[in-house]
């Protein structure tokens, strides 16, 4: 068993977080033009044993609130007693996005295209230097929690550098029968950390200003998982799964012309080469245009608002191998995450919070 030494804490803003011990530390950003101070609050959760430091961040963009409420559950867990290494909890980054429900900062610019950031840029850039250097900079893996864009609802789903074989174990554990293997977008946190060898899995599920419990269950079991894969929790005993698929290639369907969709396929669902996804008709029902789907594949993504212009993104198809087993897995996946989730051993007899 090894125990960590005093110099295994770990200091955020200058708070330091000794083994053994919790804390949340409230890091101060830009505050508003009205003299209010604002922060951003960061969980720091620092075992007794040395392991590896896991961060775990949620609403980059402001109105991705799924992420919210799973790191406030993660943070419950009473297993988090015996973890070993750290949990560096972050359940809000854009803390103005939140506060105004949008995906953006102040100046209307996306955070997620700015990192590393830098500490004479704009707003966005100061906070995204702010998160590299107090946070990623600390850590040697991290989680990034997220949901489709508003009207816009994602199946849960890991996007990671699946070409990596730690990010591709890890992402694998996660437990989500869809794993997209994602090239890095500039600007990215997922870039900003791999360039400084800290592996992170980006989890999508749900829609933007709205809870989706299923979407919520996965999301905590797949950070509990991966958390058992890093050693920082207890290994699970055998039990039956999901196992994940990963995509070989993905493809968005657009609008070929303006008008109201009606119909749709849901998410999970399996489609052939040619199937209808819905219908794009104008306000009278005099001129109706089929969407179909361009290839077999699986919806993992879908707008849900009726109103679209041409050109819109509608439907997100992902391809694999053997779409019908994919199919058979998403249904066994959101049947096993539609019930309170069981683990005796994390949760001390007790299932995740009813709310």
């Amino acid at each position: 068993m090894s125990v960590k030494a005093p110099d295994d804490a770990i200091t955020i803003n200058g708070v330091t977080v000794p083994p053994g011990t919790r804390a949340t530390v409230e890091v101060p950003v830009a505050g508003l033009y009205t003299s209010t101070v604002m922060t951003m609050p960061i969980q720091v959760v620092n075992g007794r044993h040395t392991g590896p430091r896991l961060f775990v961040c949620a609403a980059i963009h402001g109105d991705e609130l799924n992420g919210v409420e799973i790191i406030r559950r993660l943070l419950q867990l009473k297993g988090l007693r015996r973890m070993r290494g750290a949990l560096v909890a972050i359940p809000i980054v854009n803390v103005y996005g939140v506060i105004t429900h949008s995906r953006y900062l102040p100046d209307r610019r996306d955070l997620n295209r700015f990192f590393p950031g830098s500490e004479h840029g704009s707003l966005t850039a100061r906070l995204a230097r702010l998160l590299t250097d107090e946070v990623v900079g600390r850590c040697t893996h991290g989680i990034d929690l997220h949901t489709g864009a508003l009207h816009r609802d994602n199946l849960p789903h890991v996007r990671a550098d699946l070409d990596d074989p730690e990010t591709a174990r890890l992402a694998a554990s996660f437990g989500v029968p869809v794993l997209l293997n994602s090239d890095v977008r500039d600007g990215s946190l997922r870039q900003a950390a791999a360039e400084r060898g800290v592996p992170v899995l980006v989890y999508e599920g749900g829609e933007a200003l709205r809870f989706n419990e299923v979407a919520i269950r996965a999301g905590i079991r797949g950070v509990v998982d991966v958390m058992r894969a890093l050693g920082m929790l207890p290994a699970r005993p055998k039990h039956a799964r999901t196992e994940p698929v990963q995509a070989h290639s993905s493809t968005w369907v657009r609008a070929q012309e303006s008008g109201i969709l009606r119909g749709g396929a849901r998410l999970g669902a399996r489609v052939h080469k040619g199937d209808r996804l819905g219908i794009i008709a104008d306000p009278f029902g005099t001129r109706e245009t089929a969407v179909t789907a361009p290839a077999d594949g699986i919806v993992i993504a879908r707008l849900n608002l009726p109103l679209v212009n041409e050109g819109d993104a509608l439907f997100h198809l992902a391809r694999f191998k053997a779409p019908d087993d994919v199919a058979d897995r998403v249904v066994a996946f959101q049947n096993a995450h539609e019930g309170v989730i069981q683990d005796p051993d994390l949760y001390g007899g007790e299932g995740l919070p009813p709310d």
